[in-house]
């Protein structure tokens, strides 16, 4: 059964794959890296995906993704869906759910500040994941293994 990682390109989706890659190597199970893109040239540029002035192209922005995940995790497999314009955190995160759910996900590391919190923001892609209860959920809360600490070197 897979490891699922959300993966928005943010610096704790990336934290959340270098220790996914991690559990993966030991646990010797499949890695799969699913990104949801809403089809918006603002919300890619925010996320490094596209130049400051480059129009929206949903190939290029995949591919841009794709390179970010397999300079983390080589060995990962990639998916991932578009969606529409100004697309709602709750249909962000039903897709995410969705294809955990396809990939008959053992454990899905989920990168956010406040997916595990007790009271959580409704607006909140990584608490919604993490309420679902078909799979594991492993939280990424730092990009550090230690706040303040030097991160260590497969961190990097």
């Amino acid at each position: 059964m897979p490891i699922v990682v959300p993966f928005d390109g943010s610096a704790l989706s990336r934290a959340a794959l270098r220790r996914a890659k991690l559990f993966q190597s030991v646990l010797d199970e499949r890695l799969v890296a699913v990104t949801v893109i809403e089809h918006d040239a603002q919300y890619a540029r925010e996320r490094g995906w596209l130049d400051d002035e480059e129009e929206f192209d949903s190939d290029r922005v995949v591919a841009a993704v794709h390179e970010t995940v397999t300079e983390i995790a080589p060995e990962a497999d990639f998916r991932h869906e578009l969606l529409g314009r100004r697309a709602s955190s709750g249909a962000v995160a039903r897709h995410v759910r969705s294809m955990a759910r396809e990939e008959d996900a053992s454990i899905v590391f989920v990168g956010s500040e406040n997916a595990g919190d007790l009271v959580s923001s409704v607006s909140s892609v990584g608490s919604s994941v993490a309420a679902d209860d078909y799979y594991d959920v492993f939280i990424v809360r730092h990009t550090e293994r230690d706040a303040g600490a030097q991160p260590a070197e497969e961190y990097r």
